[in-house]
């Protein structure tokens, strides 16, 4: 399964999103770094709509997806942009 993968199951066990997207953004990140050459799964960004955030503030929302993937984050993936909102919030996809 792929690091994508693994992050798209984790959120939807977690957060049973009405959307969600996890988006592979390593190849805009080529050349960061000596290591990261673009290929793999470097980078990752997700949006995800879920009701479970309502009434969160951003930094809970962010705190609690952040935790959730922990494992990857410490397993090497560098850089994880997230875009959590709830039901009827605007998002900017």
């Amino acid at each position: 399964m792929t690091l994508q993968a693994r992050i798209e199951e984790k959120l939807t066990e977690a957060f049973a999103p009405e959307r969600l997207s996890v988006i592979n953004e390593s190849h805009l990140h080529a050349g960061h770094q000596p290591d990261i050459t673009g290929t793999g799964e470097t980078h990752m960004r997700v949006r995800i709509v879920s009701e479970k955030f309502s009434g969160m503030t951003r930094l809970a929302r962010h705190r609690a997806i952040t935790e959730l993937l922990k494992p990857e984050l410490d397993a090497g993936l560098h850089a994880l942009a997230v875009e959590p909102a709830a039901p009827g919030e605007a998002t900017r996809w």
